[in-house]
């Protein structure tokens, strides 16, 4: 019974920032201006979403695409880098490998504000301050640490006889890599893909630091900007949140079942 108490006070408490935000996006700010929970007007309409999507002095149309632009690659890359690293940490022996895991393992430790100068510095000589490619990277960096844990966990699960037969008839190591061990492992990347891509959608902070040449910006660092110039209009703000969230949940939704197995599948049937 304590436990079911504590779960719904925890969904109330978790649901009701969101009931404000939805509130505010689906009324004009002089309904809400003293209080979104108040009621005496109330008057739901969609044009702060139509506002929010196609403001003359910003709107949020260019930069969904942009985010689109960084988060897809920023997802494959780190997949394809970390498959092949967690394979190798998995399955191989080589010289200092112990040694080169705990590294790996300390700097995922590292929090972004550390590395924020370093990096902004590091862009500023090579040229890729105010480039997509030089978020990209800097995402593909940061989750190709987390993605090669996760993945070589998995890799440790999937049983070796397989790959041991293969072996025997000949085939080389990436040939049972890409022929085995990858349909085997889907969930997992589907697990990993998931979680990358709601990270790098969700980013404001790495953004910042790259990026700052308005016609570059994602979504996330667009949303604060609709509040306006002179006059701040929150419930635009509301909607821009929630037009930028809605592609998260959406890739959720039409993949949650391959995170959940992905997840709980860590002994996947032959």
């Amino acid at each position: 019974i304590a436990a079911t108490i504590i779960a719904w006070i925890s969904g109330i408490l978790w649901i009701i920032p969101l009931m404000a935000v939805f509130m505010c996006s689906i009324r004009s700010y002089s309904e809400i201006v003293t209080g979104w929970w108040k009621f005496d007007e109330f008057h739901p309409t969609i044009e702060n979403f139509v506002k929010a999507w196609s403001l003359e002095y910003f709107s949020l149309n260019r930069p969904m695409i942009n985010s689109f632009i960084v988060s897809i690659p920023s997802t494959i890359l780190p997949l394809l880098v970390s498959s092949l690293a967690a394979y190798g940490f998995a399955r191989f022996n080589f010289p200092l490998k112990d040694n080169i895991y705990l590294t790996l393992l300390i700097l995922s430790a590292i929090p972004g504000q550390m590395i924020a100068l370093p990096i902004y510095r590091l862009y500023l000589d090579v040229k890729l301050l105010n480039t997509f490619l030089g978020l990209i990277l800097l995402h593909t960096g940061v989750g190709s640490i987390w993605i090669t844990f996760f993945m070589k966990n998995f890799f440790d699960t999937l049983p070796r006889e397989v790959e041991d037969a293969a072996k025997v008839d000949g085939a080389s190591d990436f040939v049972i890599f890409k022929s085995i061990v990858i349909p085997l492992s889907l969930p997992a990347l589907a697990s990993a893909g998931i979680l990358q891509f709601i990270w790098v959608w969700n980013d404001l902070f790495f953004a910042m630091v790259v990026l700052s040449d308005l016609t570059k910006f994602t979504a996330t660092q667009c949303v604060p900007l609709l509040a306006g110039k002179h006059v701040i209009d929150l419930s635009i703000v509301a909607a821009g949140a929630i037009i930028s969230s809605m592609v998260p949940i959406v890739v959720y939704a039409l993949t949650s079942k391959y995170f959940v197995k992905g997840l709980i599948g860590w002994a996947p049937a032959a």
